[in-house]
């Protein structure tokens, strides 16, 4: 049956289902179409970054992200209490070596796996009444001038329907990226790393924590019976065969030089180290975000909130075109924005596959880096650069904070900015003494003019990014950041 929606989403990931809440709540109508018949459990993504967690907060789900966490370390009883007082004031790592900046505690990492992520979403998604179609297998589509016809396969049969517009959010071996040619280059792997719940003849022989030895490294825990490896020796010689019980013990047992062995596995998979860009975000009427669109080894654990804040970015933008509100020109910015933030994260993954290496150049080249690291403002910079918080879009602006995204603030009168973002309105923070930058912006669609007792007004987009800054009375450049970012 032939069906005409505004947006089909490819994949009921989190980034899958974090884009359909945000076009559900611009307006659009919206149908997610996954391969899968019920949500993924596998292991994948431990925790999640501040980037990625803040674009859940701003839709209504922090209080969900902070009862997850709860529960996560709850399961763990006393090693999750005390495993909780340590990483909840962790700024992770770059290449193993630990980052120590304090700037911003407050935007900190969730440990909430991936799995209880999509819960999350899920629930909002949900209640929200966005359709999922699950073991939906898309075969085929066909781009027109006005729209897109995309088919599947399922235990029903074959389906197809007809939408405006369709996004890939289908991991990094995307059938919809491959189907509508997008380009995806990069660099081959050649290492590979696992993640296993498994039991061992004699855990005690292996050290607690991470190990760098010269075969790879072992990742001990935190969580009981979870092991992590890098192995060096090279790429997977099939990536999409089965784990064996002997392939981690093999692996295991070659990296650490200790005398163990696997004796049952619960659960495994492997990565590689394979990096990869999609050449654009967007063919037409077919976008790409998060692994469809950009692929890396898992180091520092960016790639969840990456593909997470792709989804706040187009989600907002392609509402508005569906709206008509913007011309399908204004979705441009979704790529110009986001590809270097995915550019920037691959080029650190491979840095950090660099540093981690065990041969004579590269731990040369990691004494180095670990002294510079000693440097504060190196920490800082590094930091940033992990945990997301220092990226910036160019919005043509020389004010620093301009192309920022906006950290949650208490707005008075029991409310705070995340909260008054619920909805996926923008925001204006008036700071003025006369109100003049809130009547400025009278008549301004889906956005939010709210009175700050502060000195600086701020224009905030849907998906957190500040878009104008002004001092004290000023409205300089605010006409036209509404004209760019909003209708008028």
């Amino acid at each position: 049956m032939n069906t005409q929606i505004d947006v089909a989403i490819v994949g009921a990931g989190p980034v899958g289902l974090l884009l359909a809440i945000e076009l559900k709540l611009g307006g659009a109508d919206v149908l997610v179409l996954e391969r899968l018949a019920a949500p993924d459990r596998a292991i994948k993504a431990p925790s999640i970054g501040p980037v990625g967690a803040e674009a859940l907060q701003r839709r209504g789900m922090g209080p969900a992200l902070t009862e997850a966490e709860a529960r996560s370390f709850a399961a763990m009883g006393q090693a999750g209490a005390e495993m909780r007082a340590r990483l909840i004031r962790s700024r992770g790592h770059f290449a193993l070596l630990p980052l120590r900046s304090n700037a911003e505690p407050e935007r900190r990492m969730y440990w909430v796996d991936q799995p209880a992520i999509e819960a999350v979403l899920i629930e909002r998604a949900s209640a929200l009444g966005i359709e999922i179609r699950r073991g939906c297998a898309v075969t085929d589509l066909e781009q027109r001038d006005t729209d897109v016809t995309v088919g599947w396969t399922s235990v029903a049969g074959p389906d197809r329907l007809t939408c405006s517009w369709l996004v890939g959010c289908d991991g990094g071996r995307s059938t919809v990226r491959k189907l509508a040619g997008f380009g995806f280059s990069g660099a081959p792997p050649s290492l590979t790393m696992y993640q296993a719940i498994l039991d061992l003849d004699h855990p005690e022989r292996l050290p607690r924590g991470v190990s760098r030895l010269p075969g790879g490294v072992v990742i001990n825990g935190p969580r009981p019976r979870r092991l992590g490896l890098h192995d060096f020796s090279g790429p997977p010689a099939d990536r999409e065969a089965p784990v064996t019980r002997d392939e981690i013990e093999g692996a295991l047992r070659r990296i650490s030089g200790a005398d163990v062995r696997v004796t049952a596995i619960e659960e495994a998979n492997r990565w590689s180290d394979v990096t990869r860009l999609a050449d654009t975000y967007r063919r037409d009427r077919v976008l790409v975000a998060g692994d469809a669109a950009h692929v890396h080894s898992p180091l520092g654990g960016q790639g969840l909130s990456l593909g997470l804040a792709d989804a706040a970015n187009l989600g907002w933008k392609l509402a508005a075109v569906i709206r008509g509100d913007k011309s399908a020109g204004f979705l441009d910015s979704y790529t110009a924005e986001r590809r270097p933030v995915a550019e920037a994260v691959l080029a650190n993954t491979l840095a950090q596959v660099a540093l981690m290496r065990t041969d004579d150049r590269s731990n040369a080249l990691r004494e180095v880096f670990a002294t510079l690291m000693q440097l504060d403002d190196v920490n800082d910079r590094v930091d940033g650069m992990m945990s997301g918080l220092a990226m910036r879009y160019d919005l043509d602006s020389d004010r620093a904070e301009v192309g920022s995204l906006a950290a949650d603030r208490p707005l008075g009168a029991g409310t705070s900015l995340y909260s008054q973002m619920a909805d996926g309105a923008g925001i204006l923070l008036d700071a003025t003494s006369d109100g003049r930058v809130a009547a400025l912006a009278a008549g301004t669609a889906r956005l939010r003019c709210l009175a700050l007792d502060a000195p600086r007004s701020l224009l905030i987009r849907p998906d957190g990014c500040i878009a104008w800054s002004a001092d004290g009375n000023e409205t300089d450049g605010l006409a036209d950041a509404l004209e760019r970012w909003f209708s008028r």
